[in-house]
């Protein structure tokens, strides 16, 4: 395959589909005790969702959304964090769009600054830098978070501004890491997986070896997968065909973008600018050891966390928004109490229904149309 509607064929999704309906016939599953595979990338849900992938799979298998969006798993207290530091007079606060809506305790970003601070939407952390260098008078303040995907680009912007001595630059580092956030959730007693579909961006960088210990060490598969339809629909035949021969590995679908050992070059830059924390805090899961990084000492002029005094306060959702149940897969969007009612993408009141990869505005867009299997397979 070379070209993205090959990826999209519905004719072929159909062939995967009855092959993945021919496995499950084969092993001791029920619609009361579906096998329960988590994607883990909120790439894979918005996909599952735009797609109506659900609908060509037997009801013996449901997906289990996971906490893959970074945005979505901000807690409030690090947007008042972003809200303070963006209200100072001397401050230039960049960011990605995404993180924009995320509500704070009081208000978002978007609404700072249309209160008048100095709050800019950037594409890269290059754009933040470059913005630095044509306001020295100004403190220019990044915001960093995402998953392994996006933080090569943040360490390769942090070393060339220290190379350039952009003195005025630093970063807000929120990043997290994803394997000490899958072994949380294979070690909450609340979860009940059957298997993973593996983050492909984050596999990128990483590659495949990390996640070799969920198969040792809690009898888990996990396939790498791409996000187009056919990617996913064969991601789930290959979790089920191990399932079904009794094998428990690490497979990858991604192939044509995911190496075993992962970029090194990413890894290296990673590596020189980052260092883990000993904890952090996670909306909805609360704090998970060494899930997020910090700045090593060496970039230390750079740190926001550093340079700039903060509330740092641990701030609870609202009571009625079940926001944590929804991105640990207990619950479905649909469940809470608040969806498609007082929270929707135009007045969102959890994080999961703002960002275009969170759950909740994915199962709002496209979750709620049945899409005729023969509509698809016609295309």
């Amino acid at each position: 395959m070379k070209y993205v509607d090959e990826f999209r064929n519905g004719k072929q999704a159909m062939a995967i589909a009855k092959k993945i309906a021919e496995q499950v016939k084969t092993l001791n599953v029920s619609k009361q005790r579906p096998l329960q595979f988590m994607e883990v990338c909120g790439g894979h849900t918005h996909s599952i969702f735009r797609y109506g992938l659900a609908q060509f799979l037997p009801e013996e298998i449901e997906f289990i959304h996971g906490p893959g969006c970074p945005v979505c798993v901000l807690p409030m207290g690090v947007v008042d964090d972003c809200i303070s530091i963006a209200e100072r007079p001397d401050v230039i606060f960049t960011t990605f769009g995404d993180a924009m809506r995320v509500p704070g305790s009081k208000k978002s970003l978007l609404q700072a600054k249309a209160e008048g601070h100095d709050v800019r939407m950037v594409y890269s952390p290059l754009d933040a830098l470059q913005i630095a260098k044509q306001n020295p008078e100004r403190e220019v303040v990044f915001f960093g978070l995402g998953f392994e995907t996006t933080m090569p680009s943040t360490a390769l912007t942090l070393q060339q501004a220290a190379q350039e001595h952009v003195k005025n630059f630093s970063l807000f580092c929120n990043h997290i890491t994803i394997i000490p956030t899958i072994k949380a959730m294979l070690d909450s007693p609340d979860m009940r997986l059957d298997g993973f579909l593996g983050p492909g961006h984050v596999s990128m960088v990483i590659g495949s070896q990390p996640y070799e210990f969920i198969s040792r060490d809690y009898n888990r598969p996990l396939v790498i997968a791409g996000f187009e339809p056919l990617d996913i629909l064969q991601s789930v035949y290959m979790l089920v065909k191990q399932l079904v021969d009794g094998r428990c590995e690490v497979e990858n679908q991604y192939e044509r973008i995911v190496p075993k050992t992962g970029n090194q070059v990413a890894l290296h830059s990673i590596g020189d600018v980052f260092e883990l924390r000993e904890f952090f805090e996670w909306r909805g899961m609360g704090s998970i050891d060494h899930s997020g990084v910090r700045i090593r000492e060496k970039y230390a002029d750079f740190d926001a966390e550093r340079k700039f005094a903060m509330p740092r306060l641990k701030i609870a959702d609202p009571d009625a928004a079940q926001c944590g149940e929804v991105v640990t897969g207990v619950i479905k969007p649909e469940q809470c109490k608040l969806f498609g009612k007082s929270c929707t993408p135009q007045t969102p009141i959890g994080a999961l229904m703002v960002s275009t990869e969170g759950a909740c505005a994915a199962h709002y867009h496209y979750g709620q149309i049945e899409i005729p299997i023969s509509q698809v397979v016609n295309r």
